[in-house]
């Protein structure tokens, strides 16, 4: 069961965009799904201005990236990746495995990637994670789905990378549902302030969605 997650975080910096994409789109990418335990992948582009601007998102089965298959990819690398990797200014890889979903169930038509993702890290202080655990499950969650167009969250714990070490990823029929009085409430409770106040690491970020695989 795919309840892993790999994220890669890309700038291609010097690579022109056009050779950028097609050994991404055609070639490294590819080449992942081909590995036993990579179940689907899909590649967004930044929509908070932030950096690197550019991320893969795989579904995995977690153990996959500790296969002999997928250090093959490495072993064998074509000589265009050999030459393209070394220059991209940026690519950070992350590991995760699911601790939460909701809704548990996704409703009919509703498979695939949405248009857009939010992703949230936080890490928080030991002894303070049944906190932050609670508050996702009891008010957090809910009052986010109940938010139309809100569709899906999944929570993550980090197994190796950078960044904190807690992940929810959001998906969503756009982007500008962040701009709603609906999230602006959901962001601004009590609870929300306490486990936000205490964290001692939070990244966001906004993706919008580039093209689907698998």
């Amino acid at each position: 069961m795919a309840d892993g997650l790999f994220l890669a975080y890309t700038d291609p910096g010097p690579v022109p965009d056009d050779e950028f994409h097609d050994w991404y789109d055609n070639e490294h990418l590819p080449a992942r799904l081909t590995v036993p335990g990579f179940a689907s992948a899909a590649r967004y582009r930044a929509a908070d201005g932030q950096a690197p601007p550019w991320l893969a998102v795989y579904e995995i089965e977690p153990g996959t990236l500790d296969t002999p298959a997928y250090k093959a990819l490495y072993a064998h690398q074509s000589d265009r990746e050999k030459s393209l990797m070394p220059r991209l200014a940026t690519l950070e890889r992350r590991e995760y495995e699911k601790t939460d979903e909701w809704p548990a169930a996704r409703p009919a038509g509703s498979g695939g990637p949405g248009p857009a993702i939010l992703i949230v890290s936080i890490s928080v202080p030991p002894g303070a994670e049944g906190d932050l655990n609670a508050w996702y499950a009891e008010e957090h969650a809910p009052m986010l789905l109940a938010i139309p167009g809100w569709r899906r969250i999944r929570r993550y714990r980090q197994v190796f990378g950078t960044g904190p070490e807690n992940l929810a990823l959001h998906d969503l029929d756009d982007p500008g549902i962040l701009d709603s009085d609906a999230f602006k409430a959901a962001v601004s409770t009590p609870w929300r302030d306490r486990v936000m106040g205490g964290a001692t690491a939070v990244e966001r970020r906004v993706f919008t969605l580039y093209k689907t695989f698998g």
